[in-house]
């Protein structure tokens, strides 16, 4: 029995309909149309009719029946405190690698939620298993063309799939893509390579297995990551897992290279690519830009470095001046993009008056020696910054922060780390900000 609760309203957009009428934050929708959104995909489905008539439950808890005339598609303007009204589907999955099992316990109830939700999957794009949907679930994903949605596969052999994520149902993945491939649906693949366990044969089995149906007007499986599997101190005992070494990155860059050449050859697109840790783990070059194609992997870490490189070369062209008020910033980012990101702190570093120390760190917290940004914490800033001259304040990479809050994954809040460094913090997402904190007056 699914359980739906009111969506409540965070947010309220000015001069929108929703503005006009006069819905407050805390205000919550009951029904539109005679129908309760199950989550955001219905809401925005139930709200696309030109007219509406919604049951509201204000904030202090009377009902209310509104009517609202409008164009067809004419967004209301309003947010929510979440995209599920009916609660996450989690995953019923006990992979060893999972990042979820790898954290310490006593942590905000939030980190341990095991997302395995198509309906995230299609809003933004978050990866998952497959293995938990029932019938209802499969009907709904193609009556509504919920596509694409991100799939992690790790593994086309049915054994090697059930080892991975200890559970039978995971055996069903080269079935479940022919149902995509039917309904002329489309999946972007992810394969975590985990060493011993689904890498050398394995890997090019799932490769060549997938690449098979990248085929026709609506490919089944437009695009494959490949991903090296992160290891924490917190991991569970005899996981069966080791960790990705030097020289491991450079045996899997040269094996999935060359499966991507045939891959160009035969479908016209290189379509598996690597994560962009493969290459500073191997302490090698990142791919050409024009490798990436549209960058269809990019949120999963395929080609973010090179893009960003590309803009920041773009918008410092249009936004840096030859000279500034003098100051000085410290800018955290995680080691493995030290040598990456040196073009950018020089041309930061030419600018008459701004001087930008880069500070690259590993993770005590995690227990790694090479660290992406986005797995910095709290505790790492302190115990490495601390009585150090952070000059005018911290540039703060926003990869670091839970999303939309000013909070570590360690569940240290950025206020709590400024004042124990007795620094400003600007947390910054994007070249522009990057930008515009080094040369603006501070605040």
């Amino acid at each position: 029995m699914i359980t739906i609760h009111p969506a409540r309203i965070t947010k309220v957009l000015p001069d929108s309909i929703a503005a006009e009428i006069g819905f407050e934050p805390g205000d919550a929708i009951i029904s539109i149309n005679g129908t309760s959104p199950r989550d955001l995909i219905d809401y925005r489905y139930l709200c696309a009719d030109e007219v509406l008539e919604l049951e509201v439950l204000d904030a202090a808890g009377k009902t209310h029946c509104i009517e609202i005339e409008k164009d067809y598609d004419e967004d209301l303007g309003l947010e929510f405190e979440t995209a599920l009204f009916d609660g996450l589907i989690q995953c019923n999955n006990r992979c060893p690698f999972c990042f979820i099992d790898q954290q310490p316990p006593g942590k905000r109830s939030s980190l341990y939620l095991k997302d395995d939700d198509y309906r995230l999957s299609f809003l933004y794009g978050s990866y998952l298993t497959l293995t938990n949907l029932p019938q209802r679930e499969w009907q709904r994903i193609e009556q509504m063309r919920l596509s694409p949605l991100y799939v992690s596969v790790h593994a086309t052999e049915p054994e090697v799939r059930i080892k991975l994520l200890k559970n039978p149902r995971a055996g069903q993945i080269i079935e479940q893509i022919k149902w995509f491939q039917e309904k002329r649906l489309q999946i972007h693949a992810q394969v975590v390579v985990c060493p011993g366990i689904n890498d050398g044969i394995h890997l090019e089995q799932t490769l060549r297995d997938l690449a098979s149906f990248h085929v026709g007007e609506v490919p089944a499986v437009a695009s494959v990551a490949v991903v090296p599997v992160g290891l924490t101190r917190f991991r569970p005992e005899k996981d069966e897992l080791e960790p990705v070494t030097r020289e491991k990155a450079m045996e899997v860059i040269s094996q999935v290279r060359s499966l991507s050449k045939q891959f160009q050859q035969q479908l016209g697109s290189t379509f598996a690519w690597l994560a962009d840790e493969w290459f500073l783990i191997a302490g090698e070059e990142l791919p050409c830009e024009s490798e990436y194609e549209d960058y269809p992997q990019i949120d999963n870490g395929v080609g973010s470095i090179r893009l960003f490189l590309k803009e920041f070369a773009a918008t410092a062209k249009s936004l840096l001046p030859p000279k500034v008020m003098r100051r000085k910033l410290t800018w955290v980012v995680g080691n493995a993009v030290e040598q990456a990101f040196q073009p950018i702190l020089n041309r930061l570093n030419s600018v008459e008056g701004l001087e930008v120390n880069m500070r690259a760190l590993n993770s005590d917290y995690w227990g790694q020696s090479i660290t992406v940004t986005g797995l910095l914490t709290g505790h790492d800033l302190l115990l490495k910054l601390q009585g150090q001259d952070l000059g005018d304040g911290i540039l703060l990479p926003k990869v670091m922060l839970k999303h939309g809050e000013l909070i570590f994954l360690d569940d240290i809040s950025v206020d709590e780390v400024a004042c124990k460094l007795h620094t400003k913090i600007f947390p910054i997402a994007g070249v522009e900000e990057l930008i515009k904190t080094c040369i603006e007056p501070f605040g």
